[in-house]
C-alpha cells in the first residue's frame, strides 16, 4: 500500500526543515538560519501513533529576486502535487508576509487538503499573535515550536484526518511489479517490449521517464500491474528538480511492488549505483528478479560469458544471492517470455507459507547437522520456529538468549530453510525471541 503523503510547504526561513527533522527523528535536512538554504526537496518516512507515512521537505517560495527562488518553487509545486496533504509553515516572528500569501494562492490551486501551522511560537505570549494568520484563509492556525517541538501532535492529528482511509489504495489482486535502475538501461523499453506495443516513450536521452506508468495485462489466468519508474540517479548527481520527484517516484513504486526487477545494462556492466539501487529494494522486503537487459549488444560471446557475468554479479551482489538472473534484450525480445512466469513464482514464495510442525522438522534436522554455538561459556538453545508473516516470510525462533544467535549461524538457519523450501527470489527474515 502508498504510503500517505505530507509535504511541508512555506516561505523561506519559516523552520521548514526543523519540522521535518523533527517528524522524521534524526538530522536528515539542512538547518540554518538563511533563508533559501534548502533548495532541493527532502524525503523520508515518520511515523505517528503506529502510522507510517512520506515526508517531503521543499525549498521556500518567494516573490523576491533571491537566487533560486524560480526552482524552489518548481520543487514546491511537484511536490504539492505529489502529496495528499499539504503542511502550510509560517513563522508568528515576521507575520503574514507577501510571501506568506503568494504561497496561499499556489495552495488554493492545488485542491488538497491544507493544514496552517505558525511556527516559531515558543512562549505563551507569541500565541496572541497568531490569530492575523486567519486571514490566508485556512481555518484554524496551530501554534507549534519546531526547536521545542511544541504543538507537533495536535499539528498530525489534523494531518491524518485529511490522509486518505488506511487500507485504501491498491486492493487488487493482481501481482505488481516494477523496473528499477539507473537511467537509461532500458527500462520503458521492457515495458514497450513485454507489452507489444508502444505504451510508454522511449528515448536514449537519460532521465526521459520522469514519472511512474501503471499498465495492467494478462499472462495466462495471472493478472499483471507493470509500474515503469524513471531511473534513479546517484543523489551527488541530481541537479534537475523533476530528477529528485523521479528519484521519490521510482521509491514509492518499490512501496507498491510485490516484485522489483533491478535492470542492469550488459554493455555498462555493474556500476555502483547499482547495488544503491538494489539495496532500495532489498531493504524494502521485496522479492526480486536481476534482469541484464541489452544482452544482444555484446559482440564477443562465447558459451562462458554468460557464466562469467553470472558470477561476476553473485560477487558484487553478495546479499542477493537468492535472486534468480535473467539476460534478455528489449530489442530482440530475447526471453523475455520468461519474465512473467519468473515474477509468478517470485510473488508465490513471497506468500509461501509453512507450517510450524513441518519447520520444526527442518529445525531439529539443522541442529543435528550444525550444534548450536557457544558463545563465552553459553550455549546457544533454540526451542522452536514458526512463521509470523510473509511478503518477506519472516520466521521467529524461540531461544535462551537472543544475542547468542550469531549472524553466522542464522544465515546457516535461512540457508536451511531454503534448501528445504523454494524461496527463490525472496529475502527471507529471521527475528530470535527469548522464550519467556
Amino acid at each position: 500500500m502508498v504510503l500517505p503523503t505530507l509535504a511541508i510547504v512555506g516561505r523561506p526561513n519559516v523552520g521548514k526543515s526543523t519540522i521535518f527533522n523533527r517528524m522524521i527523528g534524526e538530522r536528515i535536512s539542512i538547518v540554518e538560519d538563511t533563508p533559501g538554504v534548502t533548495r532541493d526537496r527532502i524525503y523520508g518516512k515518520a511515523e505517528w501513533l503506529g502510522r507510517e507515512f512520506a515526508l517531503i521537505d521543499t525549498g521556500g517560495i518567494d516573490i523576491g529576486d533571491e537566487p533560486f527562488l524560480d526552482q524552489i518553487a518548481d520543487q514546491a509545486e511537484i511536490a504539492i502535487d505529489e502529496a495528499d496533504v499539504i503542511l502550510f509553515l509560517t513563522s508568528v516572528e515576521a507575520g503574514v508576509t507577501d510571501a506568506d500569501e503568494k504561497v496561499a494562492q499556489i495552495l488554493y490551486r492545488a485542491d488538497k487538503p491544507v493544514v496552517l501551522a505558525v511556527n516559531k511560537v515558543d512562549n505563551p505570549e507569541r500565541r496572541q499573535d497568531i490569530y492575523d494568520f486567519y486571514s490566508l484563509g485556512f481555518g484554524e492556525p496551530y501554534p507549534i515550536s519546531g526547536t521545542h517541538g511544541i504543538g507537533l501532535g495536535d499539528v498530525l492529528d489534523a494531518v491524518f484526518a485529511g490522509f486518505p482511509a488506511e487500507g485504501s489504495g491498491d486492493d487488487d489482486d493482481s501481482i505488481k511489479f516494477s523496473f528499477i535502475g539507473r537511467p537509461n538501461v532500458g527500462k520503458s523499453s521492457l515495458v514497450n517490449a513485454i507489452l507489444g506495443e508502444e505504451r510508454v516513450i522511449v528515448s536514449p536521452i537519460e532521465g526521459t521517464t520522469r514519472d511512474a506508468i501503471d499498465t495492467k495485462f494478462t499472462h495466462g489466468d495471472q493478472e499483471f500491474t507493470m509500474i515503469d519508474t524513471a531511473g534513479i540517479r546517484k543523489r551527488g548527481k541530481v541537479y534537475e528538480n523533476t530528477e529528485k520527484y523521479a528519484v521519490m517516484r521510482a521509491l514509492r513504486a518499490i512501496d507498491r511492488s510485490d516484485v522489483v526487477l533491478v535492470v542492469l545494462n550488459a554493455e555498462e556492466g555493474i556500476r555502483e549505483q547499482d547495488k544503491k539501487v538494489a539495496g532500495y529494494a532489498h531493504e524494502a522486503g521485496r522479492g526480486i528478479i536481476i534482469v541484464v537487459n541489452k544482452w544482444d549488444t555484446l559482440k564477443e560471446k562465447d558459451n562462458h560469458t554468460m557464466q562469467e557475468f553470472e558470477a561476476h554479479i553473485r560477487s558484487e551482489f553478495q546479499y542477493l544471492e537468492y535472486a534468480p538472473i535473467v539476460f534478455v534484450s528489449a530489442k530482440t525480445k530475447q526471453r523475455l517470455q520468461n519474465l512473467p512466469g519468473m515474477i509468478q513464482t517470485v510473488s508465490e514464495n513471497q506468500n509461501r507459507r509453512i507450517q510450524s510442525a513441518v519447520l520444526n522438522d527442518v529445525l531439529l534436522d539443522a541442529l543435528a547437522v550444525t550444534p548450536t554455538p557457544t558463545i563465552n561459556g553459553k550455549r546457544l538453545r533454540i526451542y522452536y520456529m514458526t512463521q509470523v508473516a510473509v511478503k518477506p516470510p519472516t520466521f521467529v525462533v524461540f531461544v535462551n538468549d537472543p544475542d547468542l544467535l550469531h549472524f553466522s549461524y542464522e544465515r546457516f538457519l535461512i540457508n536451511q530453510l531454503r534448501q528445504t523450501f523454494d524461496f527463490e527470489g525472496t529475502p527471507i527474515h529471521l527475528i530470535a525471541r527469548n522464550r519467556k
